[in-house]
C-alpha cells in the first residue's frame, strides 16, 4: 500500500459513565482498606501466593526496586514489606498472567485497540516477542530480533543527519542501560535526547542549579525524620508517593510541624494509618497537616511573598527570624530581594493566593522560631509558566532562615518515575556538556556532538515538521505523557518508523509511524542471567536492583542488551566500541561509567546494600562554584493569568488508581470517585453561578495561538476548590495543553495551569 495509507486511530478511546459512583472523599490514606485493595489487585493479576513473595522481594537491599516512584528506602526496610499500595499494584502489572502475543495481534488491530480506554490496553498484558507494524497494515505481526535491529539500523542510515532521530528515555530504565543509551545516540552524532524530566522536574532542576549549584535536592530521607518544620507544596504523597507518609509520621512524632499548601486538601496529609503499625491498621492513625493553606492554582509565589514579607517584618522588629550569619556568609542578593518585597500589597498578595490571612499568620509563627525548614514539592509547582521562579521562592525562603546544608533542612523536589533522576545523572540530556564530552572522548575514543539537541517539546515540534523521521523510546507512554495529545500523535504517525522498548502495551504502539516495532524488554522483577542493574532515589543515593522472578517470556531481552543489538547492527565493524560485550557485561559498563562520571567509583561494589551517595554540594552548604561564590537569591515576578470571568485556571492530577500515564483500576476512593475517570472538579458556588449540576456531562475547551482545543464528556463533581478553578485527570485532559505553552527556561508543559471554558455536552 502507498505512503499516503492512514490508520484509523482515536487518541483517547472510549467513553462510557456506566459505572461512576461518588462518594465522600477519604478522611484518611492507606490502612487496612489500602492492605485489601492491594491485595485484590495482586491477586487477580498474578495469584496472591506467588505476588506476596514477590513482594517480599522489592526495595530490600537484596531485591529489586519498586518501578513506580523515586522514594527513597529506609536504612533498615521493614520486613512487613517496604512498598505501598500503588507499588504492589505496579509489581501486579508487571506480574500478570496475561499475554500480549502473536495471537493477540491477530485477534485485534491498532484501529481496535485505540477505542479501548488506556485501563483496558494496559490490561492487556506482557508483550511476548519483538513485533513489527508494516507500512499499509493495522495488525502489529512478529519479527526476530535482528530482523528488528537490522530494520532500525537500516532507517537510520537513510537519515540525512544525526539530527533527524529523536531517542527518548522514560525514567523506569536503569543507570547502565540509560547510559549505554547515551553513548549510543552521541556516537551516533546527535544529542536529540529528550526525557520525561523534560515533562515533570525539569523546572527544578533549572531553578536549583541556577540558585545553589546543582539541579538535585540537597536532603536525605533522614533529614525528614529531624525537621522542625516540612513544607509540603503542590504534591500529594498519598496518591503519588505514599512511603512518603512514613516519614512524615516520623517527623511529627518528634515534633515537626508539617504546613501543606495546594488547592486541594488531601487525603493522605490529613490523616495516616500506617499499615506497618497496629495502631494504623485499628486505630485512628496520625494527623499530619497541621496548617493547610488553601492556595488558587499557581499563585504559590504570592504566597510565598506574603509569607516572607510577613517574617521580614518580624526580623526587622528585632525578632531573631532570619539567619543573618548564614546570609552573609553564604548568600548574594539578600537586599535585592527585601527591596522586592516592599514592593508588594499584602492585600493584593492575600487576594491573588486565596488564603485567608489569619492562616498566614500562623504559618508565618510556625516558620518565625524555627530553622530546620524542608520545602517539599512536585508537579503542582514546576507544571507552570513560572515554573523555575516557583522553586526559587522556595529556595529564597530557605535560604532566609539558613535551611541549606544543615541536618533536617533543605530542598526536597519529589522525583515521580523510579530512575527519573539517575537517567540524568548518567548522561541523558539534550543539552551539551563539555566536561562529559571530554571524558567520553578520552574514554571511547569517538568526538561526541557539541551542538545541542531537542528537548521533548522541540522533538515534538521536529517530527511534526517532518525534520525528524525516525523515534525511538526507551521505555514510557510518549503520547500520553505530553501535552497536546493530538499534535503529539500527529507527529509520531508522521515518522518513518517509530519504536519502543516496553514491557507492556500502551497508546503510543497504537500512535505509530509508517513502520513501527515494538521491543519487549525485562521488567524490575524479572531475573536477567544473574546480572543487576542499579538506579538512583530521590535523594540521590544509588542502589542495586536484581530481579527474582522467572521471565513473562524466554524471547524478551534486557534493556542494555537490546540497546546494544541496536549499535551494533548500525555501526558493525566501524565502531572502536564493542557494543555486544557492554550490552552483556554491566559491571564492564559501571566500570565505563566510573571513568566518565564523577562520584561513582568501585561503583558495582559499592552499590551493593544500602548503596552509596553521589557528591551533593547543596548538602554540604558549599556554593563555592557558584557566582561570588554563594548561593543566590532570586527576584521573582507575580504570575499573571488573566482569567475571564467565564473562564477557569485547570490543572490536571493523578487518580488514585494510577501511576503516571499507567491506569491501575477506576476508581479515585481518596476524592470519593468510583468506575470513571473522565470527571471535572469544581467548586459549588461556580457550579451555581454557571447553572452547572453535579453530573452533568460538559465539555472543556482552551483557545491558544488561535486553536481550540476540546475534551469531551466529563461529568461536573462539587468539590473543595479555590474559585475559578478546575481539576481532572490527565491524561485524559492532556489534549488541552497546548503543545506552545511551557515553563520559561526549562520548557516545561503547564499543565497544571491550564485556562478553559465549559460548555454544556
Amino acid at each position: 500500500m502507498s505512503k499516503s495509507f492512514k490508520r484509523n486511530i482515536s487518541i483517547t478511546g472510549a467513553t462510557t459513565f456506566a459505572y461512576l459512583k461518588v462518594t465522600e472523599p477519604s478522611s484518611y490514606a492507606a490502612g487496612i482498606q489500602g492492605i485489601k485493595v492491594a491485595l485484590d489487585h495482586v491477586s487477580k493479576e498474578s495469584g496472591l501466593f506467588r505476588s506476596l513473595k514477590t513482594l517480599s522481594q522489592m526495595n530490600q537491599k537484596e531485591g529489586f526496586d519498586c518501578p513506580g516512584c523515586a522514594w527513597p528506602d529506609p536504612e533498615k526496610p521493614s520486613k512487613l514489606g517496604e512498598y505501598c499500595e500503588n507499588g504492589a499494584k505496579a509489581i501486579a502489572e508487571e506480574t500478570t498472567f496475561e499475554r500480549v502475543d502473536r495471537d493477540f495481534f491477530k485477534r485485534y488491530s491498532v484501529e481496535e485497540i485505540s477505542n479501548w480506554t488506556d485501563y483496558q490496553i494496559g490490561k492487556s498484558g506482557r508483550i511476548t516477542e519483538p513485533f513489527v507494524l508494516n507500512p499499509g497494515s493495522v495488525h502489529y505481526e512478529p519479527i526476530s530480533w535482528a530482523d528488528a535491529f537490522a530494520l532500525i539500523a537500516k532507517e537510520l542510515k537513510q537519515l540525512k543527519s544525526p539530527d533527524e532521530g529523536i531517542f527518548y528515555t522514560s525514567g523506569r530504565s536503569s543507570n547502565e542501560a540509560a547510559f549505554l543509551y547515551g553513548l549510543f545516540v552521541r556516537a551516533f552524532g546527535t544529542n536529540n535526547m529528550p526525557d520525561c524530566s523534560n515533562m515533570c522536574h525539569e523546572s527544578s532542576g533549572v531553578a536549583l542549579s541556577q540558585t545553589l549549584g546543582i539541579g538535585k535536592g540537597s536532603v536525605v530521607l533522614e533529614d525528614l525524620h529531624e525537621a522542625e518544620v516540612i513544607m509540603v507544596m503542590g504534591q500529594n504523597p498519598g496518591t503519588n508517593h505514599p512511603r512518603m507518609l512514613t516519614a512524615l509520621q516520623k517527623c511529627k512524632e518528634k515534633g515537626g510541624k508539617i504546613i501543606t499548601i495546594n488547592p486541594l486538601s488531601e487525603s493522605g496529609l490529613n490523616r495516616f494509618k500506617n499499615p506497618q503499625q497496629l495502631k494504623g491498621i485499628l486505630g485512628a492513625g496520625t494527623s499530619l497537616t497541621d496548617i493547610f493553606l488553601q492556595v488558587k492554582i499557581n499563585q504559590d509565589v504570592p504566597l510565598l511573598k506574603l509569607l516572607m514579607k510577613r517574617l521580614a517584618k518580624r526580623d526587622q522588629a528585632g525578632e531573631k527570624v532570619f539567619d543573618h550569619a548564614f546570609i552573609k556568609e553564604k548568600t548574594n542578593g539578600f537586599d535585592a530581594l527585601l527591596k522586592d518585597l516592599e514592593h508588594y500589597d499584602e492585600t493584593q498578595l492575600l487576594e491573588f493566593c486565596g488564603v485567608a490571612s489569619k492562616q498566614v499568620d500562623l504559618a508565618v509563627d510556625v516558620l518565625a522560631k524555627r530553622s530546620k525548614i524542608i520545602i517539599c514539592w512536585a508537579m503542582g509547582l514546576t507544571q507552570h509558566k513560572n515554573g523555575v521562579e516557583n522553586i526559587k521562592e522556595c529556595v529564597n525562603l530557605l535560604l532566609l532562615k539558613g535551611s541549606i546544608g544543615k541536618k533536617g533542612a533543605g530542598t526536597c523536589p519529589v522525583r515521580g518515575h523510579s530512575n527519573v533522576q539517575g537517567d540524568r545523572s548518567v548522561g541523558i540530556m539534550h543539552y551539551v556538556s563539555k566536561p562529559l564530552n571530554q571524558a567520553l572522548k578520552e574514554t571511547f575514543d569517538f568526538e561526541p556532538p557539541n551542538h545541542e539537541g531537542l528537548d521533548t517539546v522541540n522533538a515534538i515540534h521536529a517530527m511534526h515538521n517532518k525534520q525528524a523521521k525516525v523515534f525511538i523510546a526507551l521505555g514510557g507512554n510518549f503520547v500520553s505523557a505530553a501535552s497536546d495529545t493530538s499534535y503529539t500523535a500527529a507527529a509520531l504517525q508522521n515518522c518513518d518508523l517509530t519504536v519502543s522498548i516496553s514491557t507492556k502495551l500502551n497508546r503510543t504502539h497504537l500512535t505509530a509511524g509508517r513502520t513501527a516495532l515494538i521491543l519487549p524488554t525485562l521488567g524490575r522483577t524479572e531475573q536477567d542471567k544473574n546480572r543487576f542493574v542499579t538506579v538512583e532515589n530521590s535523594m540521590g543515593k544509588v542502589h542495586q536492583s536484581k530481579g527474582k522472578m522467572k521471565p513473562a517470556s524466554e524471547k524478551l531481552m534486557s534493556e542494555p542488551e537490546i540497546i546494544a543489538g541496536i549499535a551494533d547492527a548500525y555501526f558493525g565493524t566501524d565502531s572502536k566500541i564493542d557494543w555486544k560485550t557492554l550490552g552483556s557485561d554491566y559491571d564492564l559498563i559501571r566500570n565505563k561509567i566510573s571513568k566518565v562520571l564523577k562520584g561513582y567509583n568501585d561503583y558495582s561494589n559499592r552499590s551493593k546494600g544500602s548503596g552509596f551517595y553521589l557528591p551533593n554540594n547543596a548538602r554540604e552548604a558549599d556554593f563555592s562554584k557558584m557566582p561570588n561564590g554563594k548561593a543566590q537569591f532570586s527576584v521573582c515576578k507575580l504570575p499573571i493569568h488573566n482569567v475571564e470571568q467565564d473562564e477557569f485556571v485547570l490543572m490536571t492530577v493523578r487518580s488514585h488508581d494510577q501511576f503516571n500515564t499507567t491506569i491501575y483500576g477506576m476508581n479515585d476512593r481518596y476524592r470519593g470517585i468510583y468506575g470513571e475517570r473522565r470527571v471535572v472538579f469544581m467548586n459549588p458556588e461556580d457550579m451555581q453561578d454557571h447553572n452547572v449540576h453535579s453530573q452533568q456531562v460538559i465539555h472543556l475547551t482552551s483557545s491558544y495561538d488561535g486553536k481550540v482545543r476540546k475534551a469531551e464528556n466529563f461529568k461536573v463533581i462539587p468539590y473543595d476548590i479555590p474559585r475559578q478553578n478546575l481539576c481532572a485527570y490527565f491524561p485524559e485532559t492532556n489534549i488541552l495543553v497546548p503543545i506552545d505553552l511551557y515553563a520559561d527556561q526549562s520548557n516545561t508543559p503547564v499543565s497544571k495551569s491550564v485556562v478553559v471554558r465549559i460548555e454544556p455536552a
